[in-house]
This record gives structure tokens, sequence and C-alpha cells, in this order.
């Protein structure tokens, strides 16, 4: 297993300065920006949201707002059959964004696909980014992106025309070891599919002592320059517009994210991608999958790009679940495919796995 570790360390340490919400400030493209449009500033329609993909005509999306158990209020999108039928009672999902991403991008991709196969589907901006509440803003933490998720299934289960035993979880790129993190605490959370996952604090697992201190020796400095500014360092990742062209000099692994970040293909004007700075300490002592085991029963279905470098990543975890875990692996799909490309992403298999675990 020290061997598998290894692996995990260093693969979640290239994605994540690579640029999956990215919180290595070095590798980071543009200028410091001010923070995104708050929850009561928030004042566009639908039409003028910038959602990466077009709703189906059979699905209906609403705006929500709920709290977390921190009081911290989260903007939601509900999706629902068109055909709902509010006497009857569904099966539900709550869907996590890629790290760094809004719920205008990828988990909507998956939500509107999945309540076109009779799932009421929640997506929901992480603490702190989008347009959930949260300051300062661009947090990123593992506990209460962790607490998102459950939440989310506090809101669900607050509709009548969902069943509250029929509850499962989508994470898809960092939400993927949010979602898992959040069903070893939360049993209400019946099944689990991860899609790219990636487990943030498995970044710093497999620092030596001597990078461990000089990570802790950078940040703490960091917290006397963000206490005299008033306000944390944020570096965002991606341009304030989408680009047509991926910069000369990138690492394949940067570029593959930059081609879904920073173009129109997945841009958003809230999904800068990075987190402010010190961020980082909370994942350096911090363990998302620390019991995973106690996830049996439960199913787990982990989806990885055959072409993508996180895909050891879900074998790791794999390999840890035992029998309740199921690997499938994406033929022809990198990382970021799995975010929004419906050619690739297998959702028959991912509606039979839920109804099977759920109904």
């Amino acid at each position: 297993m020290k061997k598998l570790t290894s692996l995990f360390a260093a693969t979640a340490l290239l994605l994540t300065t690579a640029g999956c919400g990215t919180q290595n400030t070095a590798s980071s493209v543009g200028q410091s920006a001010s923070p995104d449009t708050s929850p009561a500033q928030a004042s566009e329609t639908a039409e003028t949201e910038h959602y990466i993909f077009d709703l189906n005509e059979n699905v209906v999306r609403t705006p929500v707002t709920y709290a977390n158990r921190y009081g911290i209020e989260l903007s939601g999108d509900l999706y629902t059959p068109k055909t709902l039928d509010e006497s009857q009672t569904y099966p539900a999902l709550v869907i996590g964004p890629p790290y760094g991403g809004v719920k205008e991008q990828g988990s909507g991709v998956w939500a509107n696909e999945l309540s076109q196969r009779g799932f009421v589907v929640l997506t929901f901006d992480p603490s702190f980014n989008g347009e959930s509440g949260g300051e300062p803003r661009h947090v990123s933490s593992p506990d209460i992106f962790t607490e998102d998720f459950s939440a989310g299934v506090d809101y669900l289960g607050s509709l009548p025309y969902v069943d509250r035993e029929q509850i499962g979880a989508i994470g898809i790129c960092g939400s993927g070891g949010f979602a898992l993190s959040a069903a070893q605490v939360d049993t209400r959370i019946k099944a689990v599919a991860t899609a790219s996952m990636v487990d943030i604090s498995g970044n710093y697992a497999g620092l030596t002592p001597e990078e461990r201190t000089a990570l802790l020796e950078r940040l703490s400095a960091q917290r006397w320059t963000d206490f005299a500014n008033g306000e944390p360092e944020y570096i965002p990742s991606y341009p304030e517009e989408p680009t047509a062209d991926i910069p000369e000099g990138l690492d394949p692994m940067n570029a593959e994210f930059y081609s879904f970040y920073a173009t129109e293909r997945g841009f958003h004007p809230r999904a800068r991608a990075n987190f402010t700075t010190t961020s980082e300490s909370a994942f350096a002592n911090y363990s998302l999958l620390a019991h995973l085991d106690t996830l049996s029963p439960r199913p787990v279905l982990l989806l990885a790009g055959e072409n993508a470098m996180s895909r050891g990543l879900s074998e790791l975890v794999y390999a840890q679940l035992g029998e309740n875990g199921e690997l499938s692996i994406v033929a022809g799909a990198n990382h970021v495919d799995l975010y929004d490309d419906v050619s690739k992403i297998p959702f028959d298999q991912v509606e039979t796995f839920f109804k099977d675990a759920l109904l």
C-alpha cells in the first residue's frame, strides 16, 4: 500500500498544481481579481448565466437557496423531470462540481442528463465560491466542502416528492473526494459515484518532513501578509474572458485544464479556478478519505478516463473499497472529458448504478 499511496500523492500534486482548482499560485495565469458575485448581488437571469449546455426540453431547472450547518447560504439549481408528479416520490442525487468549478458547468451537464432519467437532482456552488455565500471569497475548506454535500441532502430530504431513503451523491474531480468524505459520516447518502476523482488532501500525504516544513513556513508567512492587507491572497488560474488559444509552454495536464476552463467549452466568469493561498493549510492538516472502510455495504462507482492522468487515484480508492466498489475505465476519455462530454460519460451505467442502489 505504501507504493500506491506514493502514486496517489504524486498524481494529486500534479493535478492540484495543474489547474483543477489549483492552489499553487506559481502556475496560475492572470492577476488578482475582485471577489465574484455574492448571492445578494446576483441578479442575472438564467439566460445570461453562461450555462455551458442547453437545458433539455424535458427538464425543469429551478434556482434554490438553503443553508449548511455553518449558516452559509448555498446557491443551487434543482433539476426535475418535466413529468414530475409531486404526489409521488423519486430518487434524488446531489452533485458537486469539479474543484474550482461552479454549478453552471460540469455538474449541471450531469444533472441535465440524469433528471431526464427520473432523478431529482441538486447542483450547488461550494461555500465561499460562485453564487454561494461565505466570506472571504474563494476559500477552500475540506470540512466545509464536505459539509456542503450533507447540506444538499438536507435540502433534498425536505422536498415532499423525494424519498429520504433514496438519496445518492456524485462528485466530479475534487468533489469526488468531498462526496466520499461526506458519505463516510453521513449515512443518509446511500450510494456514491465519482468521475475523475481527486482527493485534494492527498496532495500532502507524500511530502517529506522537509517539504512539509517549507510549505507550512510559506503559508504561515502568508498569513502575516494577508492580515496586513486585510484580505487573503487569491490569484486566479484563468483569464477574465474566454480565449481561443492555449498558451504555449504549458505541460499536457495544464493544457488540458486550460482547454476546459479558459475556452468557450467550459468557461464561466465565476470559475477562474484556484483558491485563497492559505486554504492549503487546512488540507495539509486533514485527510478526506481516512475512513473509506465505513462506506460498506453502500456501493461506490468510480469512473475514470482511460487517458486521464488522474486514473490512478480512482484505482487506489477502488483497491481500498473492497466488494462495495466498482471501477469503470471510460474508453478514450481524459480527465476533463468526464466533466461535459455526453458522448463519453456512461450515463446509462450511472443510471443503472443508482437505480439498483436506491430503488
